[in-house]
């Protein structure tokens, strides 16, 4: 529901706003409530061929409410932040969920179990660029793609900054939030002419300024990347080794993420519901949950209910050893919640990971390819041809064609499957690991799956 703000009427600070909503809200008749506020702001330029193409200014400021009528709920959510309005709105709130069905598992984190105190992570840098140099940025970024010989065009070149501020208040007395900055550079070209075209791309995040990669390199490995694909073709159809590059490797861990959601284990919809302390993956593999990662791109203090964090290896040995769960699906499982809930301004908790991490193994990616006959080193996915019921896996692939432990041409239009859990078995990682982009892991091979191709 969002309520439009109506001129003339005088808006609170975005705190004083929380706080009117939710006692509003207990006041009108809610037995519980919580509320989630949010701020931000976000600038972005975009280059293309040398020149400025879009300049954005973003700045938002909302709220959203959940109420509680026995194990009835509602959620609304507002930009409004009159006064007048923000009350109306919570009575309103308050009237639907008193009508809406009852769901024996709802209900807010009781005192003892919220979040007191957490660790410093700096999520917010102080440093706010201006226009100027974030188009100076993404200028230096274009520049060096297209400096690439065999670069023939750019979609250009783009760098953003913003900052946020999340706020959590509930009626059991949870009362905090944390700010966040977020800096990106991305740079996309292409490669050759007619139909032998590729196009690819490269980028940095950063919670802090300083700490994006420089432009240059940026821009010189997204001209790299779409160079090396022209002349792309089709290979012939049969088993094969695949090797995923750390940045497609890092899709499999979110396939991981969806198979482990408490929401698809309470329903029954995952092909891993059975399988807790099972050996998912090999003894090597260790994929760990970091959420209070200092600087981290997925960190965060407390979840959206107020929850604690905390590290968790959710395989450890190639074992599985837990959900991701919220307080919904933690009740309906009958276990206890692990703190993973993220929130929407207009949606209730859902599980979900923070900074995911496979663990980085003993060889060097160099080592894993010399000893593979044929096999192809993925570097781009297309489509999600993934079954989360099932666990049947099949993606449009692209990438460098191996031959006798050697990279020779470049792949396209080819469709790699098999199904996950055999590919969680056989799944090796090299010594890789760079930290990017908060889902991340080392380069990856993954031996026995098929090839449809040529």
């Amino acid at each position: 529901m969002q309520s439009d703000r109506v001129p003339g009427e005088a808006s609170i600070n975005i705190e004083d706003a929380a706080e009117a909503i939710l006692q509003a809200a207990l006041n009108a008749g809610a037995e519980a409530a919580d509320v989630i506020a949010m701020t931000g702001e976000a600038d972005s330029v975009q280059i293309r061929l040398g020149a400025m193409e879009e300049v954005e200014r973003h700045e938002s400021r909302d709220i959203g409410l959940r109420v509680f009528v026995g194990r009835s709920s509602a959620i609304v959510s507002t930009n409004n932040l009159a006064r007048d309005a923000i009350t109306a709105l919570a009575e309103r709130a308050v009237t639907i969920a008193a009508s809406a069905p009852q769901d024996p598992h709802a209900g807010l984190a009781a005192r003892s179990e919220l979040a007191t105190s957490w660790p410093e992570l700096d999520l917010a840098d102080a440093e706010q660029p201006q226009i100027d140099s974030l188009a100076d940025l993404a200028r230096k970024a274009e520049d060096a793609a297209r400096a690439q010989q065999g670069v023939t065009n750019s979609l250009g070149a783009n760098a953003s900054a913003a900052r946020s501020h999340f706020i959590l208040l509930t009626s059991e007395g949870f009362s905090s939030g944390y700010e966040t900055s977020r800096y990106s550079l991305s740079c996309s070209v292409v490669a050759g002419s007619g139909t032998a075209m590729q196009r690819d791309y490269d980028y940095t995040v950063a919670r802090h300024f300083c700490e994006l990669e420089p432009a240059e390199l940026i821009g010189r490995r997204a001209g790299e990347r779409a160079v090396r694909m022209v002349g792309a073709k089709r290979i012939a159809t049969g088993p094969i080794t695949v090797v995923y590059e750390p940045r497609a490797a890092a899709s499999l861990l979110g396939h991981f993420a969806s198979a482990i959601n408490g929401r698809s284990i309470a329903r029954g919809t995952s092909f891993l519901k059975e399988r807790m302390g099972d050996q998912v993956f090999a003894d090597a593999i260790t994929i760990v949950d970091d959420p209070h990662r200092a600087r981290g791109h997925n960190s965060r203090p407390f979840d959206g209910e107020g929850l604690l964090c905390q590290r968790r290896e959710l395989i450890a040995g190639g074992r599985l050893t837990g959900w991701l769960l919220d307080l919904a699906s933690a009740r309906q499982l009958d276990l206890e919640p692990t703190a993973h809930a993220s929130r929407g301004i207009g949606s209730g908790p859902s599980p979900s990971a923070s900074n995911l991490t496979i663990e980085p193994g003993t060889e060097a990616p160099e080592a894993l390819i010399r000893d593979i006959k044929h096999g192809l080193y993925v570097t781009g996915l297309i489509g999600m041809g993934v079954n989360g019921v099932t666990g049947d896996y099949s993606r449009g692939a692209e990438g460098i064609a191996i031959e006798n432990g050697e990279l020779t041409g470049p792949v396209s239009e080819v469709t790699i499957a098999s199904t996950l859990p055999e590919m969680f078995s056989r799944l090796i990682a090299a010594n890789d690991l760079e930290i990017r982009t908060g889902r991340d892991a080392p380069t990856l091979l993954v031996e026995g799956m098929t090839l449809a191709g040529a």
